[in-house]
């Protein structure tokens, strides 16, 4: 279990004051022009050896992420774009740092842009957190008021600007590429890669975009070390991160805890235990609804991190662990899940477009047991060749949940085809 003294989040509650000077009370703005003045290769370093791997779901290497940015940008304003948008259902973690650590994401936000170059940074944020946005705002003018931003921040001779951009609640925008479209002006669609962001992004301009949380940990690992940071959790899964824990637990929370702890320590510990006890669990969602869910018998065992869950055929994602407990009719919770991403899709991609809104309908069948078992196999083929055929991963996360359904929980699907066939035939009995 992780000591308090090494949460990098230590109002993520928001029991203590969010403002400025409470900021400064529980360490943020601390050191932070030497920090600057170290410069652009020292920061990139750092963040490379901290092994931070990128928390908005993807995992893909924060430090490593930053140092494609070019060093000559051609003229080309440089820009830090922040993903505020999350819209994955089960994960609400981004949230508590925008409302009761935004010091953190600001601060964090001037350190990245001083490591990839940029001059500016845009927080998008979605469009329902509308007292998050206001939290943000609040704490960047109380950055700007004490010049710890703007003209010469922090008195290092860096120019830096933050912006907030509320969006219009699409689960789209959540893509780094449709993101960018939406700040633009633009209707929230995937762009096609290559070019990337690095190179083309924002106003086509060089750009990094990252996760809320990526960006709010980095002033942390810097003051400490690469070396802390990294001694949490196993090798090319380290650090601490936020989890987010709802659904059948006793205390639904979101909690910082050390990469790889174990799912059943995570649950039992900080969420009170599952709602009647370990024995009435049925099934998890480890990383938000995107990721396929895995039975009680894996649940056992799981250890929370990106290599141990993707071991077990799911995903870390967003760290949001969603636990449904016996009295879950699985089939009508991932057919719900389904309507979701057939109603989110953007509709730029023929088999997302098509794909999903054909496999929430064949969802409304199976969950009413209308369907023969046949269809079982066609709808996880369809499936498959929607998966990683789509410009972003809409598609994928469409097809994960029916699939990680089909792959652990067949019988039951099977068995409400059964049931089905026996009340239709005792219907027609009746009639005759």
């Amino acid at each position: 279990m992780l000591k308090d003294s090494d949460r990098i989040f230590q109002n993520i509650y928001g029991l203590k004051d969010t403002s400025l000077a409470g900021a400064k009370a529980i360490g943020d703005w601390d050191g932070t022009k030497k920090l600057i003045t170290k410069g652009r290769e020292w920061i990139v370093d750092e963040m490379k050896a901290s092994g931070l791997r990128g928390r908005g779901g993807a995992g893909f290497g924060t430090g490593m992420k930053w140092s494609f940015m070019p060093k000559d940008s051609g003229g080309r304003p440089v820009f830090l774009v922040i993903n505020a948008d999350e819209g994955e259902p089960g994960t609400c973690k981004d949230r508590e740092i925008l409302r009761n650590e935004p010091h953190k994401l600001v601060e964090g936000a001037l350190l990245a842009s001083v490591g990839i170059g940029a001059g500016a940074a845009y927080v998008y944020v979605r469009g329902e957190f509308f007292r998050e946005a206001e939290a943000l705002q609040r704490a960047i003018d109380e950055a700007y008021a004490a010049g710890l931003i703007g003209k010469d921040a922090c008195g290092s001779g860096y120019d830096f600007d933050m912006y907030v951009q509320l969006g219009a609640g699409a689960y789209i925008c959540g893509e780094e590429s449709a993101l960018l479209q939406s700040l633009e002006g633009k209707k929230g669609q995937p762009r096609l890669k290559p070019p990337f962001p690095a190179n083309v992004g924002l106003y086509g301009c060089p750009t990094t975009v990252n996760n809320v949380e990526s960006i709010a940990v980095a002033p942390t690992i810097l003051r400490r070390g690469a070396e802390w940071f990294s001694g949490f959790g196993r090798e090319n899964n380290t650090g601490t991160k936020l989890f987010c824990i709802s659904g059948h637990v006793n205390t639904p929370c979101t909690v910082e805890e050390t990469m790889g702890i174990s799912l059943k320590e995570l649950i039992d510990t900080h969420a009170g235990g599952v709602r009647g006890g370990w024995d009435s669990l049925k099934a998890v969602i480890p990383g938000g609804s995107s990721t396929p869910m895995i039975p009680k018998a894996m649940c056992e065992t799981a250890v929370m991190d990106f290599d141990g869950l993707k071991e077990l055929g799911t995903g870390l994602g967003t760290a949001a662990v969603i636990v449904m407990d016996q009295s879950t009719d699985l089939i009508r919770a991932i057919t719900r899940l389904s309507r979701f991403y057939s109603h989110e899709s953007c509709g730029q991609c023929t088999p997302c477009r098509e794909g999903t809104g054909w496999m929430w309908r064949m969802m409304e069948r199976m969950a009413d047991g209308n369907m023969t078992v046949d269809e079982i196999d066609l709808l996880e083929e369809v499936s498959r060749q929607i998966e990683g055929h789509t410009i972003c991963a809409l598609g994928d996360a469409a097809a994960w949940p029916i699939q990680g359904l089909i792959r652990h929980f067949r019988n039951e699907i099977e068995q409400r085809i059964v049931d089905r066939n026996i009340i239709k035939k005792a219907a027609a009995g009746a009639a005759a």
